[in-house]
């Protein structure tokens, strides 16, 4: 089978993973606090990592010096400490805010990230595309036909506040990934990471919680799920797929993650919407897809762009 096919067939399993896996979030707050609950799934998340991150250093001959490795090793705490901090930020708020905000509706604000990764960066220089700022207000659109005006009365809801809080979190945190993965190994970064998340929850699990060994143990499918599926097999999934296929093009199929959290909140929560509320998930996700496309590109090719030319276009964005 083409290997691009497959590629993409790995993101839309990891869309897939990563949608049910705020069902997972969901139901685990039926059993164990929300600090608990991240606690448990990022120790388990970076454990299961580890086996990835071995593998691909012996299949990989390791040619640096002593020297550079120390340094490397220095750069790698920093990074791990770093994008710990931005998603132990955007984890805990996130997770809170799931003791009463529905899976569905966590899936399709959390989503938002992906605008305001660009939204961020405007202050750090960079340029604004035509895109993004069409995708932030049809995004602004959907988030009030999703929010406000809905059967729990006027105005947005605190637990809709904290949901926006921590997508803007994940937007800091991919940034923050992507400027040290470009410097050390971006699985060991994932792996320490989840470790530096599972050690900051421990005082906040301790203060605010109840920890008790019962309530992991009632809870251990949704942290199974969350720590080894969504973290090891869908980060896995996650490389390989965006290593044969385009950035637009593993954009658009992970951005079908909000769709998943609403069908699997649907079918194993038996959570509802309203068509007020479906017609800002469908605002929302086109806001979504529309940051992703390059509208100055789409006019800039031709319409009789050929097939060879075509496959040279897309071998440039791998």
């Amino acid at each position: 089978m083409d290997k691009k096919v497959l590629s993409n067939f790995a993101l839309f399993i990891t869309a897939l993973i990563w949608g049910l896996s705020f069902v997972a979030q969901k139901a685990g707050m039926e059993f164990v606090g929300p600090f608990s609950f991240n606690f448990a799934r990022s120790i388990l998340g970076g454990i299961s990592l580890i086996p990835f991150i071995f593998i691909a250093k012996f299949l990989k001959e390791d040619k640096r010096t002593p020297k550079h490795k120390h340094h490397q090793h220095l750069i790698l705490t920093r990074a791990g400490i770093s994008c710990g901090l931005a998603l132990f930020t955007a984890m805990s708020i996130q997770q809170y805010s799931m003791l009463q905000a529905s899976a569905g509706k966590a899936g399709f604000i959390s989503a938002l990230y992906i605008i305001f990764v660009p939204l961020i960066l405007k202050f750090f220089g960079e340029k604004l595309l035509l895109n993004t700022k069409i995708s932030v207000g049809i995004a602004l659109i959907g988030l009030y036909l999703l929010c406000f005006g809905n059967n729990k009365g006027i105005g947005i809801d605190f637990y809709d506040i904290l949901l926006l809080i921590a997508a803007f979190f994940y937007g800091v945190h991919i940034i923050v990934v992507n400027y040290f993965s470009k410097k050390v190994d971006a699985a060991k970064i994932s792996c320490l990471q989840f470790f530096v998340v599972g050690i900051l929850s421990i005082p906040f699990m301790l203060l605010f919680e109840t920890p008790h060994l019962q309530g992991f143990i009632d809870c251990r499918i949704p942290i199974l799920y969350a720590g080894i599926l969504t973290c090891g097999v869908a980060y896995t999934l996650q490389i390989f797929g965006q290593k044969y296929s385009t950035p637009t093009i593993a954009s658009l199929i992970l951005c079908l993650e909000s769709v998943f959290a609403v069908i699997g909140g649907s079918i194993i929560l038996h959570e509802s919407m309203s068509t007020k509320e479906i017609i800002g998930c469908i605002f929302m996700i086109s806001a979504v897809i529309i940051s992703q496309i390059n509208l100055k590109n789409i006019k800039k090719v031709p319409l009789s762009l050929s097939l060879t030319e075509e496959e040279k276009t897309v071998d440039s964005d791998l």
